[in-house]
């Protein structure tokens, strides 16, 4: 590698705090960063605003980079992704192609801290009391549902569900969880109840949230026949993935009131078009993907990146995917 300056672009820094959050200091000697500020949508647009970067970091699993992309980007050397793992990064291509892969660690308590406030915000129609307060409409049109004493139902009991049940637990609610791979054992290390299938968790709990890695088997798991199951009162919480939940059953449930709610942070697409429905529709509590957007998880984020560069100049890669 010769001694000329490198360029390291960082992707969907809407908040503009890339450069600003943490040290770049490690590598500006030999790196120049340009922070993006703006979504690119399309293959094309990401080939021809990255073709002369040697470096990128990228955000979650919001930007696929298949093979067709690598294909389309000689110059690039190393990728950053937050996060130690990546779905939608074609690793073998990566190789193929001489780009070594990276992540970052990823702190679990920022999803599990807005997972609450979604929750309660539903719960207590945070959003429309606010709203006609601050606008002059009724003074309280809401009745809120209670949490003490009701079940939350758990899809997931992995870290970030395990550390939902347990504020579930401090409110005093009754936390049933399953997942296809839980077992009683670390159901009962958390201290909630594991049910014997979706179907029980479904239609017995008042308040479904979702914890759920994306996969095969989690595809599509909650569709129009699950829904279905929920009590009319109950609400569903996702800051897992979108694809989870079937979104066309979702938009239905919500549109026919055959849910009282949810509340959802992640989307099939991203950023979610201005004309999507989910934008519009009924008895819905949403949020542009910020169960990962905190300060700390910023600096965590961009500040592993500095070190996977820095590694990477020196040498010697490190936190490798793939």
């Amino acid at each position: 590698m010769t001694l000329r300056t490198l360029r390291c672009a960082v992707l969907d820094d809407f908040q503009g705090v890339a450069t600003s959050i943490v040290d770049w200091s490690p590598v500006s000697d030999r790196v120049a960063v340009t922070a993006f500020s703006e979504h690119f949508g399309s293959e094309d647009e990401l080939a021809a605003a990255l073709a002369d970067f040697d470096f990128v970091v990228t955000l979650r699993e919001r930007v696929p980079f298949p093979a067709s992309l690598f294909a389309r980007l000689p110059r690039l050397r190393l990728l950053v992704a937050s996060g130690m793992r990546n779905s939608v990064i074609d690793y073998a291509a990566a190789e193929a192609h001489g780009v070594t892969v990276c992540g970052t660690a990823s702190s679990s308590t920022p999803p599990v801290e807005l997972t609450w406030a979604l929750l309660l915000g539903l719960a207590r129609g945070i959003v429309p009391e606010s709203t006609a307060l601050r606008e002059g409409g009724p003074w309280q049109s809401t009745v809120g549902a209670d949490l003490h004493g009701r079940v939350l139902g758990l899809l997931g009991l992995g870290k970030i569900g395990g550390l939902v049940a347990r504020v579930g637990l401090a409110f005093g609610m009754d936390v049933l969880a399953w997942s296809q791979n839980l077992t009683d054992e670390r159901a009962a290390e958390v201290g909630v109840r594991r049910a014997a299938g979706k179907e029980e968790l479904l239609s017995g709990a008042d308040f479904v949230s979702i914890h759920l890695a994306l996969g095969e088997r989690t595809r599509g798991l909650l569709g129009e026949a699950e829904l279905a199951l929920m009590k009319p009162e109950a609400y569903l919480v996702n800051t897992s993935r979108a694809v989870i939940v079937d979104q066309d059953a979702l938009l239905a449930a919500l549109t026919g009131g055959r849910i009282a709610g949810a509340a959802v942070d992640v989307f099939d697409v991203e950023p979610l078009p201005a004309d999507h429905p989910l934008r519009t529709a009924p008895r819905l509590l949403a949020t542009p993907h910020l169960g990962y957007v905190s300060r700390d998880n910023y600096r965590r984020y961009y500040g592993e990146a500095v070190e996977d560069i820095a590694a990477y100049l020196a040498g010697e890669p490190i936190r490798r995917l793939g």
